[in-house]
């Protein structure tokens, strides 16, 4: 423990919060100069500071100045795709509207989803100090990212829910199979009776919570018959299992999938195989992606804000380091856009 020269306890940055009624990331922000903490506020954080005697420690000075000022962010792609999905383009752009105006740049890598690789970049990154923290996106079960970022003292906080309780922040809404009931009921009202959902791999645990949410939709009205079937979120399997579904003998009168780029490769399977949409099967997309609109019929839609997805996981990270600007955005539970490829259940045997 430390002691001042006359004996008595040296004061911290702890003493100083409690002394003005403020977090220890307020009295941070003041004496970095980040993030916006009203003058009152500042008056009374500078007034408990000078009553204690406290300052920054030199070392803690040298640890600001060794700041690096970037964030870190992986996304996914498969093997043999080149291109970033739109709704990851999305996020980036909300991620950048936060941390641009900071001077915080995006370290932005783009990587096969094998985690031993991640880990290893991880702690590449930790040894070469190249950024201040993380944002970890698409959480699956037995996901050892949070551990290792953990024990390797790296800020970090994850864009969506874990499988299970982590050691680091979470930002998602609630619940995080949110807007999964709205596409239902809105079948269920145009008569719809026997719906499928195309989803994702369930592994990945945001597919695992809105295959669980379309399972409890259906349960919830008498009378449904719901099917899910499992794929690896790629266009060509949402088509191929498309034309499995509408080929069987008590097909389906409508369809969602886990996305729009694998609801519009289904809506086309579907209508090079003879279907219309939405006269002999309606089609509803996840996401709420521009392109839905440049498709005809013009795609219903899920619409999730990537943007604001975003900028919630970059205040997030700022936050962490004791930056972060203005009041923590809130996200939306995502709603339905209706437009032209959902209408009234066909009469089928």
């Amino acid at each position: 423990m430390t002691s001042r020269a006359d004996g008595r306890k040296r004061a911290t940055i702890s003493d100083v919060a409690a002394g003005a009624g403020v977090s220890r990331s307020a009295v941070s922000k003041v004496f970095n100069g980040t993030g916006h903490i009203s003058e009152a506020t500042t008056a009374r954080i500078l007034d408990a500071a000078r009553e204690l005697g406290w300052s920054p420690s030199s070392a803690a000075v040298a640890l600001r100045s060794a700041r690096t000022r970037a964030i870190g962010l992986v996304v996914y792609r498969s093997r043999d795709v080149v291109e970033i999905s739109p709704i990851s383009s999305a996020v980036i752009a909300g991620i950048e509207s936060v941390l641009s105006p900071l001077d915080f740049g995006l370290l932005l890598h783009v990587r096969d989803r094998d985690q031993e690789d991640e880990l290893d970049f991880y702690r590449r990154l930790v040894s070469a100090n190249r950024v201040d923290g993380v944002i970890l996106t698409d959480s699956v079960v037995g996901d050892r990212r949070f551990d290792v970022l953990h024990e390797l003292r790296m800020p970090a906080v994850l864009l969506g829910t874990p499988a299970e309780e982590i050691p680091l922040r979470n930002v998602d809404v609630d619940p995080p199979g949110a807007g999964m009931e709205s596409p239902v009921a809105h079948l269920v009202r145009h008569g719809h009776t026997r719906i499928a959902y195309v989803g994702g791999d369930e592994k990945r645990v945001v597919a695992m919570h809105r295959r669980r949410a379309f399972d409890a939709a259906v349960a919830d009205r008498p009378g449904i018959d719901g099917i899910a079937v499992e794929t690896s979120y790629s266009a060509n399997e949402a088509a191929e299992e498309t034309l499995r579904l509408l080929r069987s003998p008590d097909r389906p009168t409508a369809l969602i999938y886990a996305s729009d780029p694998m609801a519009m490769a289904g809506m086309r399977a579907a209508k090079l195989d003879g279907f219309r949409v939405p006269d002999d099967v309606s089609v509803i997309g996840f996401d709420g992606l521009t392109m839905g609109e440049w498709v005809e019929p013009q795609l219903t839609t899920v619409r999730r804000d990537g943007v604001l997805r975003g900028r919630a996981a970059a205040w997030e990270i700022l936050d962490v380091l004791g930056a972060a600007p203005g009041e923590r955005p809130v996200l939306h539970v995502p709603e339905l856009l209706v437009r032209g490829s959902t209408g009234r259940a066909p009469d089928v045997p």
